[in-house]
């Protein structure tokens, strides 16, 4: 019997390839990504809903151009664990969208997923009042659908939480609000892109209660004097104050169509 002379348990390649064409940032598409098209001191139009999961006790989704995050809130309930607890636990869990990135994610946690949301715990746990929620439990769940750089998903996500756990009718000192800064060049620029934040020396990112004038959390990476430092808190506080009327009006009008 003839053999053939083709295998059929291999698959052959194509008669002619090509080699693969990457897609290389040059320094000139670079410098097109980081050049804003709004003033060093202004921040991104923000877009805040909440209550838009019906299955949580509150819910709120943020968008800020390239940067976009649902917040769910589940609870006060009951804590699993049997030791007793005079204060309330606060658990924040971050999860980033397979999609959300340039380079697709695996949908494991990893590093980065805990040290946002460490950051997000740290910004909004002194807002709430957990000594009157004994041996209980607060769940937030947060969604990075998009992501523009970590600044970012921070600052929104703080806002994020914020807001859901106030929809979901959680008692708080206040409203938290956050906005991030870095230093390109020689100047300070607020609400710095992905692009804008790897071509800057640090960045800073603040967290407040404007409402009773004191701040929550401080997180600061990178290279930067202590002048340049207390700058980038000062303009992040006086812009804090314009974010907090947004969440508030947000609120307000989610009350009204309830």
């Amino acid at each position: 019997m003839a053999q053939s002379a083709n295998d059929r348990r291999r698959i052959n390649g194509p008669e002619e390839s090509f080699p693969p064409v990457f897609d290389d940032e040059d320094e000139d598409d670079f410098k097109l990504k980081t050049q804003r098209k709004r003033g060093p001191g202004d921040i991104r139009p923000i877009f805040l809903q909440p209550g838009l999961i019906s299955q949580a006790n509150g819910s709120a989704y943020i968008e800020t151009e390239k940067t976009k995050i649902a917040c769910a809130v589940y609870g006060p309930r009951q804590s699993k664990t049997t030791t007793y607890s005079e204060k309330g636990r606060l658990n924040v869990e971050v999860k980033f969208a397979p999609f959300s990135c340039t380079r697709r994610r695996a949908p494991m946690r990893d590093a980065e997923d805990r040290s946002i949301g460490v950051s997000i715990h740290q910004a909004i746990v002194s807002s709430i009042r957990l000594e009157l929620f004994p041996k209980s439990t607060i769940d937030v769940f947060i969604t990075i659908i998009e992501n523009d750089g970590i600044e970012g998903c921070i600052a929104s996500g703080s806002l994020a939480a914020s807001t859901a756990l106030a929809d979901a009718g959680i008692e708080m000192l206040g409203l938290v609000a956050s906005c991030s800064a870095a230093i390109v060049g020689d100047g300070i620029q607020l609400d710095p892109t992905e692009a804008e934040a790897r071509a800057s020396s640090g960045t800073v990112i603040l967290a407040c209660m404007p409402a009773l004038d004191s701040i929550t959390s401080i997180w600061q990476s990178g290279q930067m004097s202590a002048d340049l430092s207390l700058k980038c808190m000062e303009q992040c506080y006086e812009r804090c104050n314009d974010i907090h009327s947004v969440v508030a009006q947000s609120l307000l009008e989610h009350r009204k169509t309830d």
